[in-house]
């Protein structure tokens, strides 16, 4: 979790949609072309957060992807967590044994328990997580509602139903591929 990618945000943002489509699929296809990103960068985003068990795959010309659970139940760190792996913050070296003073041996009051640099990182982590954790997508989705006026959430939903309406049978499985 050391540095949290693009992939987190456009994820992020795709499954806010999903959220404001209750019962909806949409496939990331039309998220990708929404959001101007490569319709292949979001096709290797969504089989993680499906793996993780945040959304699930519907077949078919309509087909796409849907929330697997309420908003209010996906936490930010769920989303980091299935789309960048449970990386550390920090990556402690231990390279406090290998101090030149030390000669190859170092003492064992200068190697025992953790690191205090460890220590830092570890609690700076932990913090970190359980901020992510108390945060679901219902909270930013209650935070965007405030800030875009109503007419933007129309204007979206009525782009993403005439790309639905627009699919061919033989489109469909294209689309479905890159659902």
């Amino acid at each position: 979790m050391a540095h949290m990618t693009a992939g987190v945000e456009y994820g992020l943002h795709c499954l806010l949609w999903l959220a404001s489509s209750p019962g909806t699929p949409l496939s990331s296809r039309d998220l990708a072309d929404f959001q101007g990103i490569s319709r292949s960068f979001l096709a290797k985003v969504f089989p993680k957060l499906e793996k993780a068990g945040i959304v699930s795959a519907s077949e078919g010309i309509n087909g796409g992807y849907l929330l697997a659970r309420q908003p209010g139940d996906i936490t930010v760190l769920e989303v980091i967590d299935a789309i960048e792996g449970k990386k550390p913050l920090f990556d402690c070296q231990e390279i406090r044994g290998r101090c030149a003073v030390y000669r190859e041996r170092p003492p064992s009051w200068a190697t025992k328990g953790v690191c205090a640099i460890h220590a830092v990182m570890l609690r700076a982590e932990k913090a970190m997580r359980d901020s992510l954790a108390s945060q679901t997508l219902a909270d930013i989705a209650g935070d965007l509602g405030g800030k875009a006026p109503p007419e933007f959430s129309d204007d979206v939903r009525k782009w993403l139903a005439d790309r639905t309406k627009g699919r061919t049978r033989s489109g469909a499985t294209e689309d479905r591929a890159l659902s």
